[in-house]
């Protein structure tokens, strides 16, 4: 039978449309009713809308009349969100069930918030700090509570309340600060934080904690969770004039080496009024490097896709290692890294001076492996047979037991592209784009040397553009909504093929993976051949600390198609150049040749 309807009611959020709304509720001869807006735990949303945008407020109470006149009170206050409340477009939400309890609201109240920071016709989310509970009774009943709660607000205004699918599906909600972390995840937050306060409270520099994870562990959302805990806990402190604000601080910053995940981070933290209130504190690291003295270190960075940070100087950063100049700026590093998603020369670590860091961390303590899969939505024999085909170059049989993922060997590119447009055309997985090695030549921003219309990938007769080709034809209208999108969110992608250099840290539903000329497969193995491909950054050389000049490109590139080959949640779709290649794959998926 399913659990019973929630009640939702919305008023016009002021005080005499509350008051009428009281009178109503308790003349109610429906005592149950009465009951559970009166006396049961009670979730409510505040939304005014200002310059079509919307700002909301998001809580929980056990008495929503008395809180909510709390509220009105403070409406003259002009630093606090309830002056937003004299907007004549501001409504109020009122959300009861007969199973809330106060675990129950209080995971209602940090869902709505993390589904609502992702809505993107929301400018702010006030009270953004959630309180994830751990066991209650019926917590089996969230999922299907929360989802029948959120269906009844989307039919009385979609543009605030859009579908769960929609949401789900942006780089926003994946990277969010706002998620109910793992056991996993949990254990590791506690672990930095508690390193932190010790650090802060010795006044402690140069400490660096290591979070070591494969892709799709959960290192991105570890890592804007615990950034983000650190200022709730100082803004809770500073309220409350705790004893424990010695050893909090606001003195925090997040760093990522990737155009993409950088616009993802400030949309996010700037929806939770961090940036508003403590300015510029996401980063790219030779920016945070050249404005930040080793003289006056900040007290905490972290520091998501450490993978990325250069090793070597290259044009605005003439550093010899960006690790070592953050470490020498603050008190606290804190890093997420994965060896195996190294891409370029000027990102290669020499093993010894790795090992140094990591040896480091594991001497104080400060060493933390993730080993759970949480993006693959697949069977250990998925998984497996994925860490087989991209670490160990072996092509095993594709494995019958998939769990909820599918592997296709496509015959061709176009195959491919027509499976990728039906789950496009799916509302639950519209985010499955075509990606590639980087084994046809683009050059960003120059197309007189172009000799076609764009940039493109071509096999045969099959050709589509390169990633980032198809906005430059785009309306003005259009590039406006698309600017704060990640590469495959964007509707006109569909029709590009995406490299490691826009989708590496992101999630897809399915990816459709073209393995160009470079991936070969030759006497029983996979091989690289870095004269196919036009990943320069990879295949050039790289001079190490003892001046000696060395290529890696055959390492380089076999972490490219890793990357590749780990960004689907739901499934995979295969198509190689390589004629031995392709064959050992459909051979493998037990197609008959």
């Amino acid at each position: 039978m399913g659990v019973s309807k929630p009640i939702i009611r919305r008023i016009k959020d002021n005080i005499d449309e509350l008051k009428d709304f009281e009178e109503k509720i308790s003349k109610l001869d429906n005592r149950k009713l009465k009951d559970i807006i009166m006396n049961f735990p009670i979730v409510y949303i505040h939304s005014w809308k200002d310059r079509n945008k919307y700002e909301v407020y998001v809580g929980e109470s056990n008495n929503i009349f008395g809180r909510t006149k709390q509220h009105y009170s403070n409406m003259s206050n002009p630093n606090g969100w309830q002056h937003n409340l004299s907007n004549k477009d501001a409504d109020l939400y009122i959300i009861g069930h007969e199973h809330f309890n106060k675990s129950m609201t209080l995971d209602i109240e940090n869902r709505l918030m993390h589904y609502l920071t992702s809505v993107e016709k929301i400018r702010k989310v006030h009270n953004g700090r959630g309180n994830p509970q751990k066991h209650y009774y019926p917590i089996e009943e969230l999922e299907e509570i929360f989802t029948k709660i959120w269906k009844n607000l989307e039919n009385d205004n979609e543009e605030l309340f859009p579908s769960l699918n929609t949401l789900k599906q942006s780089a926003i909600f994946k990277a969010s600060p706002l998620h109910k972390l793992k056991t996993e995840q949990q254990e590791a937050k506690e672990k930095i934080l508690e390193k932190i306060k010790n650090a802060l409270k010795n006044n402690k520099r140069g400490q660096l904690i290591f979070v070591e994870g494969e892709a799709g562990t959960g290192k991105t959302v570890l890592n804007s969770n615990t950034f983000y805990e650190l200022f709730c806990k100082y803004e809770e402190a500073k309220s409350n004039n705790s004893d424990d604000l010695e050893y909090l601080t606001s003195n925090c910053y997040l760093l990522v080496n990737h155009d993409e995940q950088i616009t993802v981070y400030k949309q996010i933290f700037d929806k939770l009024g961090i940036i508003d209130q403590y300015g510029q504190v996401i980063y790219k690291p030779t920016q945070f490097i050249n404005s930040h003295s080793t003289d006056d270190p900040v007290d905490i960075v972290f520091v998501d896709e450490a993978h990325l940070l250069l090793t070597q100087g290259q044009q605005s950063y003439q550093g010899k290692n960006q690790l070592q100049d953050i470490i020498d700026r603050a008190k606290v590093v804190v890093v997420m890294f994965d060896e195996d998603q190294i891409l370029t020369t000027e990102q290669y670590w020499e093993y010894e001076k790795l090992q140094e860091y990591r040896n480091n961390a594991i001497k104080n303590d400060n060493y933390i492996k993730l080993e759970n899969q949480l993006r693959i939505n697949a069977s250990k024999e998925v998984i497996n047979w994925l860490n087989s085909f991209t670490k160990d170059g072996i092509i095993k049989n594709i494995p019958k037991k998939l769990g909820h993922y599918e592997i296709k060997i496509c015959n061709t590119p176009k195959e491919l592209e027509t499976e990728i447009k039906k789950k496009v055309s799916k509302k639950e997985t519209k985010l499955s784009r075509i990606i590639a090695t980087y084994d046809w030549k683009y050059i960003k921003n120059n197309h007189r040397s172009c000799p076609d219309k764009y940039w493109e990938v071509k096999i045969g007769k099959w050709h589509k553009p390169w990633n980032r080709e198809l906005e430059k034809d785009l309306s003005i209208e259009a590039k406006r909504e698309i600017k704060n999108q990640a590469w495959a969110e964007q509707p006109q992608t569909i029709d590009e093929v995406g490299s490691t250099y826009t989708i590496q840290g992101f999630d897809l539903n399915y990816a459709g993976v073209i393995l160009g000329p470079s991936v070969k497969y030759k006497d029983g193995h996979i091989v690289f051949d870095p004269k196919e491909s036009h990943n320069k950054k990879a295949t050039r050389n790289r001079t190490l600390s003892d001046g000696t000049s060395r290529k890696f490109g055959e390492e380089l590139l076999k972490h490219e198609v890793r990357v590749l080959m780990t960004r689907a949640v739901d499934g995979l779709y295969i198509y190689a150049c390589d004629d031995t290649l392709r064959e050992q794959l459909k051979k493998c998926s037990n197609i008959i040749i």
